[in-house]
């Protein structure tokens, strides 16, 4: 689970590099393939979030480790964000379950061992 303030932006372009093992330029060439979108400060300085930080440790995995190119790390970006909201309806759908299950067992009532075989 994340803290709080895990999505608030924070970091100043420097320090988000260190903090993903990339230079600078780096960063603003992911931006410009739309890959983050770091808030900005007043005076228009990017401010990224730890949200921010860990998705382009993602991204960096995904160009360093597998060798994928722009459209491939786009794509799979994709992928990964379809397969985040199926995580949440399963588990959504895992609690109705629950919920309905223990209902039918409460109308139902205590049912003995000879009528559950």
């Amino acid at each position: 689970m994340r803290g709080p303030g895990h999505s608030e932006p924070r970091y100043v372009i420097s320090v988000a590099s260190r903090m993903v093992g990339v230079e600078a330029h780096r960063l603003r060439h992911y931006e410009r393939l739309g890959f983050v979108r770091p808030g900005r400060s007043d005076g228009n300085t990017r401010l990224y979030s730890q949200e921010d930080v860990d998705h382009l440790c993602c991204v960096k995995t995904l160009v360093n480790d597998l060798g994928l190119n722009s459209a491939g790390v786009q794509f799979a970006l994709v992928l990964m964000r379809r397969m985040e909201e199926l995580q949440r309806e399963v588990m959504g759908m895992s609690e109705r379950l629950g919920r309905f299950e223990r209902r039918r067992q409460s109308l139902q009532g205590p049912r003995s061992a000879d009528q559950e075989a």
